[in-house]
């Protein structure tokens, strides 16, 4: 099956504002309730469907070149000020202490890398783990991010270590939680440096480097497991961004939920 998805499939992986295209906003919403339902994972607060008319998240998919089938994708979750990041929202109540890192963080451009999934038919491949998550890093620029979150599962936090994360210690079990259910643990980690990426391991630093001077761009990707490789399109130009629009200026700290 990995070969005919290598030898017979070039995929694209683009990114674009969750407002700006609500019929793939659907089948990622479709694809992801899939994909958690398979698990027994019924609530999840990434999964929300709400995150399709916000402005302040942008998409990430990996699909088929003429876009009728997705294999994955993910979100970047911009701080906006007005709704908490997914992060807030699922472990908050366990720690309030994400509050204020996040608001802190929010001064100057933060977000969340978060919603990762894949399909059956390409699991393993990485297609749906760390393409993603180095697109989320590249589009990061744009939008003006200097850090972003993420809650990971044990599977995806090497992945983010990758791209130059480390385990948020301050919340939490030392980062960790159990989370989305009680024999699951998930795991905080904070990308530090998304504009300067200096803490990424160097194969990837200079992958998202490229791919920032290249948004738009065709190459052969391995995968990080199997000695296979993609063809991968990329198209990472998020249209009618500001890098100016999630600076968001610190509030005078008000009570927190159940305070």
């Amino acid at each position: 099956m990995y070969e005919d998805v290598a030898l017979h499939t070039e995929i694209r992986i683009r990114a674009f504002r969750a407002t700006d295209n609500p019929e793939t906003c659907q089948k990622f919403i479709d694809g992801h309730r899939h994909v958690l339902e398979h698990h027994g994972i019924i609530k999840v607060t990434s999964s929300n469907n709400e995150w399709a008319n916000n402005p302040a998240v942008f998409v990430i998919v990996v699909e088929s070149l003429d876009g009728q089938k997705l294999y994955g994708g993910a979100r970047v979750h911009a701080a906006n000020g007005i709704t908490k990041l997914p992060i807030e929202d699922a472990t908050g109540f366990m720690d309030d202490k994400i509050y204020d890192i996040v608001a802190d963080c929010a001064q100057y451009g933060t977000g969340e890398l978060c919603g990762l999934w894949n399909s059956k038919e390409v699991a393993g491949l990485g297609i749906g783990s760390l393409f993603p998550s180095i697109a989320a890093v590249v589009i990061a620029e744009q939008i003006g991010l200097s850090t972003m979150f993420s809650l990971c599962s044990p599977a995806t936090v090497k992945f983010n270590q990758w791209i130059g994360s480390s385990i948020l210690k301050t919340v939490g079990n030392d980062g960790t939680f159990y989370y989305p259910k009680i024999d699951l643990l998930a795991t905080a980690v904070f990308l530090s440096d998304a504009d300067t990426l200096t803490h990424a391991h160097p194969r990837e630093r200079e992958k998202m480097l490229l791919l920032r001077k290249n948004l738009q761009s065709t190459s052969m990707e391995k995968s990080p497991f199997k000695d296979i490789f993609v063809k991968v399109h990329y198209d990472l130009e998020v249209k009618g961004t500001n890098r100016s629009e999630f600076k968001i200026p610190l509030k005078i700290k008000e009570a927190r939920p159940n305070e």
